[in-house]
């Protein structure tokens, strides 16, 4: 089942909404004010990646709570 982000064009509130076969654009109301004037957004897929890494990685020294740098060295 698709979902579309959208953003309400009366009270600018974002919204989902789950398209069951097809969209419909006349079916799509702001849950929150009613209105049915709209735009509908662009939006990331979510991807979950699971699964052990075949590197392994030594920790190094660290510069402690990163006050130094504010741990923009790759150190800590």
């Amino acid at each position: 089942m698709p979902i579309f982000d959208y953003k309400c064009g009366d009270c600018g509130k974002t919204y989902d909404v789950f398209h069951k076969v097809r969209e419909v654009i006349d079916d799509v109301v702001c849950p929150h004010c009613g209105s049915s004037s709209h735009k509908r957004l662009i939006s990331a897929p979510s991807v979950a990646i699971a699964g052990k890494s075949s590197t392994d990685f030594e920790t190094g020294p660290s510069c402690g709570d990163g006050a130094c740098c504010g741990g923009s060295c790759d150190v800590n």
